[in-house]
């Protein structure tokens, strides 16, 4: 095949059409040295390409690496060569003016004028031209039928003939091709040679009045066509793109309507939820610090409220939702979420271990056996062995008289105890609880104030108070009393505090009547009667009135106190005023 129409155009090659782009008409890039608008090249003091007037290659030096480069074609007889417009337009360099060469670089197009046509004769000099030189003689590429012809400007050109392919015996041109994809056919059958059919299917999408005519060119196939309009009309591509298409939107919105719903119902519906007051019975554990949905949660783990949601709701219509605090709950389970809250602000349902003020160890050992079912005594023997190690500060004391170290350090207060604790992680909160509240107090400096033998015998005055006094008043009195008769100028009662408390607590008893001689011959040394001072320790576990009237006691005198009835205390500040009211306690208990 020719090289015609190769230039460095920036026009493409076009595979079936040789004379395609404008070969230097237009888009083409000029050759080294030539004026992109006049075609003739133009002379540089360096370019070994410049016409000189002596060269006579001036016009027709080939480049080396492209013997086409300039594009300086032979015609053959009668071809015109349009006349360049700029080429008397000073666009060239001074130079002798080389006549024209039979050629299609040195001029562009012009419509309406045009020069006649030379004759090609090669030039003595031309290495082209008819073999002189040294070089072979050149073809002409137009002068044989089967040449292309020469290239015309855009203007005129008209597309090259094509040589028709080969007529298929198989083939109409009236007949669409049917789709062979498995997609749109649906089968992926092949013929019994080997061969795909759906590669050589054609479709028939003709009306019924053209069966004549598809009858004809089935039998011009070979029957095949025949054979096929016996099995149906394959399904068309549109109508199975349609489907697909249908299918996705219809699953598309199925979806949408899906979630949809489920965000309608999460935002807009009721939350699940029991209904009724429940049944049974579950003690259920509040942690100190949770709120809203962490108690749905623990409610919902316990089997309490279906939903946490539907705690949030209901905790939120009720005006007390808020109140809801830490503890130990006896519930229902399977209960409405608004009945679990309205049991949750209600003190009543609350399972709390509650220790009250003033109850001595023994006491609250007993209670925590009794709440975790277990064998009476196991609470009392772990605080004895394991003391040391439930966070005792370093100021408790450590005398060997003590009966009981952790006395005064069970704090009485409402303690969360499910049927799971164990109890020292029961014994460890008290002592945790006391430890923060007497921080609260300076222990220290009371001690330092009434001369005392630093906060573990503030705390044992304290125990005092609470267990002999009665009311807010009595505390700060019965605070003095103590400090008064600690002091050493103490004549009357010599230092002696003469407390029927401590007695009873060395006994383990709690009663009123005790007799004088008993109290005045026991030596142990919580007997109060019979030592002076205080007692080894704490005698019961004092509340939060007793330690802060221990903290700020009245300065009125007060020496000794009495309470006739069991429910009033009388005090006094002088022997004598004590004495009467002693004779009067006698007479009315029948003590001699």
């Amino acid at each position: 095949m020719t090289e015609y129409g190769r230039g460095p155009g920036s026009e493409p090659w076009h595979p079936e059409d040789p004379l395609y782009g404008d070969q230097g008409w237009g888009g083409q890039q000029p050759a080294h040295g030539q004026n992109q608008y006049g075609g003739q090249q133009q002379s540089y003091p360096h370019d070994p390409y410049a016409q000189q007037p002596h060269d006579p290659y001036a016009q027709q030096q080939p480049q080396t690496h492209d013997p086409y480069a300039q594009q300086q074609y032979e015609q053959q007889p009668g071809y015109g060569v349009p006349q360049d417009p700029y080429a008397q337009q000073g666009h060239q360099q001074a130079q002798p003016q080389q006549p024209a060469q039979p050629g299609y670089g040195d001029g562009g197009w012009q419509t309406g004028q045009q020069q006649g046509a030379m004759p090609y004769a090669p030039q003595p000099a031309d290495p082209y031209g008819g073999g002189q030189g040294g070089y072979p003689e050149a073809h002409d590429y137009y002068g044989t039928p089967e040449a292309y012809p020469p290239p015309q400007p855009p203007g005129r050109r008209e597309a090259a003939p094509q040589q028709e392919p080969a007529p298929n015996p198989d083939w109409d041109p009236e007949v669409q091709p049917e789709e062979t994809h498995p997609f749109f056919t649906g089968t992926d059958e092949r013929d019994d040679d080997g061969d795909d059919r759906g590669s050589r299917r054609r479709t028939r999408d003709q009306d019924d009045e053209d069966g004549d005519e598809d009858d004809s060119r089935a039998s011009r196939r070979g029957g095949r066509g025949g054979e096929r309009r016996g099995k149906g009309k394959k399904k068309s591509r549109n109508g199975c793109a349609c489907l697909v298409v249908s299918l996705v939107l219809a699953g598309g919105l199925g979806g949408v309507v899906y979630l949809g719903y489920g965000f309608f119902k999460d935002r807009y519906g009721s939350a699940p939820d029991y209904s009724g007051a429940g049944t049974g019975q579950v003690e259920v554990e509040i942690e100190k610090g949770a709120f809203g949905a962490d108690i749905g949660n623990i409610l919902k783990k316990k089997g309490v409220v279906k939903s946490v949601d539907a705690f949030v709701a209901a905790q939120n219509e009720n005006p007390k939702g808020n109140s809801i605090q830490a503890g130990v709950y006896l519930l229902r389970k399977e209960m409405s979420a608004a009945e679990a809250v309205k049991m949750l602000v209600d003190p009543k349902s609350q399972n709390l271990l509650v220790i009250p003020e003033g109850w001595r160890n023994a006491a609250v050992y007993e209670l925590i056996d009794k709440r975790l079912g277990l064998k009476k005594g196991t609470t009392e023997d772990i605080a004895m062995s394991d003391a040391s190690k439930l966070g005792l500060p370093g100021w408790a004391g450590k005398n060997k008289d003590i009966k009981d170290p952790l006395e005064g350090f069970l704090f009485p207060a409402a303690y969360s105890v499910t049927k799971e604790t164990k109890p020292e992680a029961v014994l460890k909160q008290m002592v945790s609880r006391s430890n923060e509240e007497y921080k609260k107090l300076d222990l220290e400096k009371t001690a330092k104030k009434y001369k005392l033998d630093g906060p573990w015998q503030v705390l044992t005055v304290a125990s005092l108070v609470q267990a002999e006094g009665l009311t807010h008043d009595d505390f700060r009195k019965m605070a003095e009393v103590v400090y008064n008769r600690l002091e050493p100028d103490n004549i009357v009662t010599n230092r002696k505090l003469q407390f029927d408390s401590s007695f009873n607590y060395l006994k383990k008893q709690s009663k009123i009547k005790i007799g004088s001689n008993e109290v005045h011959t026991n030596p142990d040394p919580y007997n109060t009667y019979y030592h002076a001072g205080l007692p080894p320790g704490p005698i019961s576990n004092p509340g939060d009135e007793a330690l802060r009237a221990t903290l700020n006691p009245t300065g009125d005198g007060w020496m000794f106190f009495i309470s006739l009835d069991g429910k009033k205390t009388q005090f006094t500040k002088t022997a004598a005023e004590h004495d009467k009211l002693n004779e009067k306690f006698k007479e009315q208990h029948g003590l001699g």
